[in-house]
């Protein structure tokens, strides 16, 4: 008995939205509300220091974290393009196919980096720092992470991880300050 391919897409479809839903019926999600946060009166006794209500001076509080999210900006920019520039080569008539093949593993290869990246800076915040920067091209991975300082144990912990996730290339680990400007 043959299946047309058309009827195994519509049921895997159906199947897989009567899972999704059955998980959102079983877990309803409760919407966040800003104003619940202020509905009690525990601030209401909250007194601002007559030092602070003398002194009209304010004090910006950023953190070099907004580096790294220029640093993350800057690299999607270039990739961007790169992977624009490739997906032209690719539609163009003028290159044959065995390029257009090498255009696209090039499209894939730099698609794969960035997930590795992603998932290399979330790893590396769940070891408790405030944020990671990680960049692999070429033969170097630089892992940059926000810290006061970077212990041998914590560098190396973060190298194998590396190391794990990306089989070849020299890791480099370098740390920003946390401190407040």
């Amino acid at each position: 008995m043959r299946v047309k391919k058309k009827a195994v897409w519509f049921l895997t479809l159906l199947s897989l939205a009567a899972v999704i839903s059955v998980y959102y019926l079983s877990n309803p999600v409760t919407p966040f509300n800003g104003l619940a946060i202020f509905s009690d009166n525990s601030l209401k006794d909250t007194k601002i220091s007559e030092l602070a209500s003398k002194t009209s001076k304010t004090t910006p509080v950023t953190t070099e974290s907004h580096l790294f999210e220029e640093m993350r900006m800057e690299l999607q920019n270039e990739r961007s393009q790169l992977k624009e520039t490739l997906t032209q080569k690719v539609a163009s008539s003028q290159y044959s196919a065995d390029e257009k093949n090498k255009y696209f593993d090039e499209i894939d290869a730099i698609t794969k980096n960035e997930s590795n990246e992603a998932m290399l800076e979330m790893l590396i915040r769940t070891l408790g720092y405030s944020d990671a920067f990680v960049r692999a091209e070429d033969d170097q991975i630089r892992v940059t992470v926000q810290a006061n300082e970077l212990s041998k144990e914590k560098a190396n912990e973060i190298v194998y991880m590396v190391k794990k996730e990306f089989n070849e290339g020299k890791v480099v680990v370098d740390f920003q300050s946390e401190t407040i400007n």
